[in-house]
This record gives structure tokens, C-alpha cells and sequence, in this order.
């Protein structure tokens, strides 16, 4: 079977390999649909500071079963099924305690250790979680990023009735608005510098879209919810100056959610996040849970994906999928790879 390498930042190669024998306690996958996301766009170019060379890529997927190991039982070969692909010790503090996504030893698939970018999987039956039959193999695929945006809205506690902003409307801003309402907030607000991305959102159900280069976030946000303002803002950039637009126009008492990962050192004003005691918090990655939430809200319907789907690519042309993201970077969301293609 042919298995995806990358070798170096920008370069590709493909390597014929046996196709896996579950062991005891795995199933083996057939890969049908993989996602590429911001963290794989970091690796190609060398950017990522916890990954090194080669590596298979490989974490947002939807795969059919193909072969149940000794000891699994649960699963029918030809089950649409996706992969956390957290690799956790099981033994740390945050692991004991049910944080495993916090885990001290936390390894990606596709980052520290073998993502799943190859026509079979072999993997632990403890991190295969069920679709539903109606779900198609692309929705599959973006179960992942679906489930770091539930987790990211329950960071701050169920929306149920809530005012929400979210800066940033790139594919996870948009996930974090579409789960906010999904999951009951009374209005959201999303705001980016795209006009095009701002007009997914629109697509995708949400009640305001605002460019922030045409309107001051403040702005935006009283003209919104007027002068209560949101309950939560949730960052989805990640830089001073997004961050710094939280804390400057959060209403006092509200709380902030940092969902992207940090570019650099921060500088933001804390004088003021402290005066006017704002809550602070941040969001890594989801666990089972997350996943579950994900497809429930995904398959009735109430989380769009089919708009963020931007392009597929077939499996050998894994590095024509990259050249086309950094040549249309202002109007790629979400890019496909058909691994059986």
C-alpha cells in the first residue's frame, strides 16, 4: 500500500509499504478522507516547533472499517468510523483525572508520532469512534476540527442563551460560531478582515459578520448586542492584536476564550483584563466527549460543513494540495484529500 512521507518542510514522497495486521485490540482502517489543518500548513513549511522529519501527516480522517484484531468487539467491517488521534501515557496527573487531552506525554498522530496519511491504518480500538451511516466520508473528516470547537465553546460553560463573539472566521472561528449556536446561544457575532470568509459565516447561519477594517470591533460589538455586549469572546487568531480587542472592549465581568494557538510572546494589556476582572481561559485540543457532541450536531443538521469544503485532492497529489492552499490562501477553508483517489 502506498504511505505518505514528508521528508523535509515542502518536499513529499510516497512509499510503497505492507498494508498492516491489527494486533490485539486494533482495527484496521481503510483511509477514506483526510482534512488539512493550519497545525499540517505549519509542518509543510517547517514552522511547527514540535514536529520533525519525516513524518506522516494525517489527524482529520474518516475511514471504513476493514479487519477487528483479537479481543475487539463493537465494530462491523464497512462502519464509517474517524480517529482521536491523541497517543496519551494514561498515568499523569491530567490523564488520572480524566484531562487526557492535557496529558504531560501528549503525542499527535501526524505531529510526534505516525499520523495516519496511507491507504490502511492499523490503530487502538479505544480511539476509532462510529459515524452514522448518513454521514458522508467528507463530513467524516472534519469531525476533528468540529470537536476543538465544541470543546473550545464549553470552555465557558454551556452557551444556552448567551451573547457570543468570536474573532477570526477562519475554518475553526466559523466551527466555534456554527457550535455556539448549535448549542443554544442567543446570538452570534463573528468578525474577521476577510470579506470572503465573513461571507461563509453568513452562509453558515450567523446572525452577524462584521470586517473589522470596516468597523471597529468595539463597534461591532455594541451595534450587535448593543451595551451589554457579549458574554464570551473567543479568540480564534491568536495575536496581540485580536487579544488585544478582547480585552480592550469585553464587557467588565465577562470571560475570554483563546482558541488559537499564540503567535510568539504576548503583549497584551493585563492592567486592564485585571481591572475589569475578566476570566481569562484557554482551550486544547477535545476529548470522546467533544467527539460525540460533533457528530450529534453535525448529523441533524445543525453544523454546516459542506460550505467550508473548499477543494479535494487525490492521494499523490498531497503536495499539489499544499501549493494550492499557500497560492489561494484568501479563499481556502478547508482542503480534502481522497486517499483512495
Amino acid at each position: 500500500m502506498l504511505k505518505q512521507v514528508m521528508t523535509a518542510p515542502g518536499a513529499i514522497e510516497f512509499q510503497e509499504v505492507d498494508t498492516p495486521i491489527p494486533c490485539s485490540g486494533q482495527i484496521l482502517l481503510k483511509v477514506m478522507k483526510i482534512g488539512i489543518c493550519g497545525s499540517d500548513i505549519h509542518v509543510y513549511h517547517g514552522e511547527h516547533p514540535f514536529t520533525s522529519y519525516p513524518v506522516t501527516q494525517g489527524h482529520e480522517v474518516s475511514c471504513e472499517v476493514v479487519q477487528l484484531g483479537e479481543g475487539v468487539t463493537g465494530f462491523t467491517p464497512g462502519q464509517k468510523v474517524t480517529v482521536e488521534p491523541q497517543v496519551v501515557c494514561g498515568k499523569c496527573y491530567p490523564c488520572r483525572h480524566g484531562k487526557y487531552n492535557l496529558c504531560e506525554e501528549l503525542k499527535v498522530m501526524g505531529f510526534q508520532t505516525t499520523g495516519i496519511a496511507s491507504r490502511y491504518f492499523a490503530v487502538d480500538a479505544s480511539k476509532v469512534t462510529p459515524l452514522p451511516d448518513n454521514m458522508t466520508f467528507d463530513q467524516g473528516a472534519m469531525i476533528e476540527p468540529t470537536a476543538v470547537a465544541v470543546h473550545s465553546v464549553l470552555r465557558a460553560g454551556s452557551p444556552q442563551g448567551k451573547k457570543i463573539a468570536v474573532i477570526g472566521a477562519g475554518p475553526i472561528g466559523n466551527l466555534v460560531a456554527q457550535a455556539a449556536k448549535a448549542m443554544g446561544a442567543e446570538s452570534v457575532m463573528i468578525t474577521d478582515i476577510s470579506d470572503f470568509r465573513l461571507g461563509k459565516a453568513k452562509e453558515c447561519g450567523i446572525d452577524f459578520t462584521y470586517n473589522t477594517k470596516e468597523i471597529d470591533f468595539g463597534d461591532a460589538m455594541l451595534e450587535a448586542f448593543g451595551p451589554d455586549k457579549a458574554d464570551v469572546i473567543y479568540d480564534c487568531c491568536g495575536n496581540d492584536i485580536t487579544m488585544g480587542q478582547a480585552i480592550r472592549y469585553a464587557r467588565k465581568g465577562s470571560t475570554i476564550i483563546l482558541v488559537a494557538v499564540y503567535v510568539g510572546m504576548a503583549s497584551v494589556d493585563l492592567a486592564v483584563l485585571n481591572d475589569h476582572e475578566l476570566d481569562l481561559n484557554t482551550s486544547m485540543m477535545y476529548r470522546h466527549e467533544d467527539y460525540v457532541e460533533a457528530i450529534r450536531l453535525v448529523g441533524e443538521g445543525k453544523i454546516l460543513l459542506e460550505p467550508l469544503m473548499t477543494k479535494t485532492f487525490p492521494f499523490q497529489d498531497y503536495q499539489k494540495a499544499y501549493e494550492y492552499i499557500d497560492a489561494n490562501r484568501e479563499i481556502s477553508m478547508k482542503i480534502l484529500i481522497d486517499v483512495q483517489a
